[in-house]
């Protein structure tokens, strides 16, 4: 009988060191300098003669540890800062404030974040260097709801796009024309002064304008892109009617739009990502490899619904199974990106436990496999593992104990369904964010 504890063993390790490659601290250090008197981001040199203040600011589930690896390399140059964090995921900060707030879903602690940081970054001038950090997670750390727009509309507006299945770039354009820091905004708040953001990538692409709303990014989307998705979903009545409103005003002319790329402070505004799910899965590569497995590393870029990614993947499985292609046994199957998740029940869990529930329900003739998913936050969703586990003998397992997994999967209850198993993988927060890992052994 095949080892499974010994392969969820090598899973685990595969997925600790992509965690590894995209350690704020890592990714921090490894573009960031201090040249006696010049910063160097990236390669290029920022004199610190020319400046009279550095101030951080920052948002997104790695703010800490990034403020954390900032504060190492900058220390009692800087002046202040702000940096606002998903509850929980604090660090110690000696030089910049760490606030915390609600994700997903924004709440009145992220109104008042916002509000603050915008305010630090209003005080900026020509003799101002303003670093910011910026990870996933920011957008919904950072509500400033636009005039007419309030709290309650903007928290009904996100979960509906959450539920409908929109992807992240739809749900942000959508976002950022409900906000006044978010779509470049924040990048026109500290006009005049000098400002590069630091940015772990947590969108497919590593589109800059989609992560974290674009904070400090020209916004190619407009209000018609944002009544689209609400009509390419059918939600257009299931968000609140003041948003409606707001958005076909905008459309119309009666708000003004996004900044767009020639706006003048884009040309005192760098952007650099210094980790994305590349770099993660890279590393993941590296270790499958030393571990003796055959690695196909299928994509960082795989979007789509978890259930039908699932079964594309199992595919995958199977060919190799029966014909030792595209790669022999042992063979590892990685990939990554962001999938989503229709609703149709009322269960529990995430994009990569489901990931995993569906395909354990596609294992059937395929020995010696092992599944992992997990979201490199720490983080699956509204839970509190970061995914899960599944290999051939989930199912019978599962029915010994009287679950149904079809039941659980329609009912989008994987959390519960792998929690009774014992097969939650559960790190607690990881502190960076570049989306998720999917690794299949066999």
């Amino acid at each position: 009988m095949p080892d499974r504890n010994a392969r969820r063993q090598d899973a685990v390790a595969i997925f600790e060191e992509g965690l590894r490659a995209v350690n704020p601290q890592t990714a921090i250090s490894n573009r960031c300098r201090l040249d006696q008197d010049t910063l160097v981001l990236d390669g290029q040199r920022y004199a610190l003669a020319d400046f009279e203040r550095i101030i951080v600011l920052g948002a997104g589930k790695a703010g800490g540890a990034m403020g954390q690896a900032i504060e190492e390399i900058l220390g009692d140059r800087i002046s202040s800062g702000l940096i606002c964090t998903k509850y929980g995921h604090l660090e110690k900060l000696q030089r910049i404030r760490l606030l915390e707030a609600g994700h997903p879903v924004p709440d009145e602690q992220g109104i008042a974040a916002a509000r603050a940081i915008y305010d630090l970054a209003r005080t900026a001038d020509e003799k101002t260097l303003v670093v910011c950090l910026i990870s996933g997670g920011g957008s919904a750390l950072l509500p400033l709801p636009a005039a007419g727009i309030s709290l309650a509309d903007k928290q009904l507006t996100t979960r509906t796009l959450l539920a409908c299945g929109a992807t992240i770039q739809e749900i942000n354009a959508i976002r950022k024309h409900l906000s006044k820091i978010k779509g470049g905004r924040l990048a026109s708040a500290v006009y005049p002064g000098t400002l590069v953001s630091l940015i772990l990538s947590d969108v497919v692409g590593d589109d800059l304008d989609s992560i974290a709303s674009g904070l400090c990014v020209p916004d190619p989307t407009t209000y018609e892109d944002c009544l689209a998705i609400l009509a390419r979903y059918d939600i257009t009545t299931a968000i609140p009617a003041t948003v409606l409103v707001y958005l076909q005003a905008g459309a119309e002319g009666r708000h003004p739009e996004t900044p767009k790329a020639e706006a003048i402070f884009f040309t005192n505004t760098t952007n650099i990502i210094i980790g994305s799910n590349f770099d993660a899965l890279n590393h993941a590569r590296k270790k499958a490899e030393s571990l003796g497995y055959n690695t196909l590393l299928l994509s960082s870029m795989l979007e789509g619904e978890s259930r039908d990614l699932a079964g594309n993947h199992l595919a995958i499985a199977r060919e190799i199974s029966k014909h030792g292609l595209p790669i022999a046994r042992p063979a590892c199957i990685l990939s990554g990106g962001e999938t989503t998740v229709r609703l149709r029940g009322n269960g529990k869990g995430g994009r990569n436990q489901e990931f995993v529930l569906a395909a354990a329900l596609k294992m059937q003739g395929i020995d010696d496999v092992v599944v992992l998913s997990g979201g490199t936050d720490g983080n699956d969703g509204p839970t509190d593992a970061a995914g899960a586990f599944a290999d051939q003998t989930t199912i019978a397992r599962a029915e010994r104990l009287g679950l149904d997994a079809r039941s659980f999967l329609d009912n989008n209850d994987s959390y519960h369904f792998f929690q009774a198993l014992g097969d939650l993988y559960i790190t607690g927060p990881t502190n960076t964010n570049v989306m998720d890992l999917r690794i299949l052994l066999l």
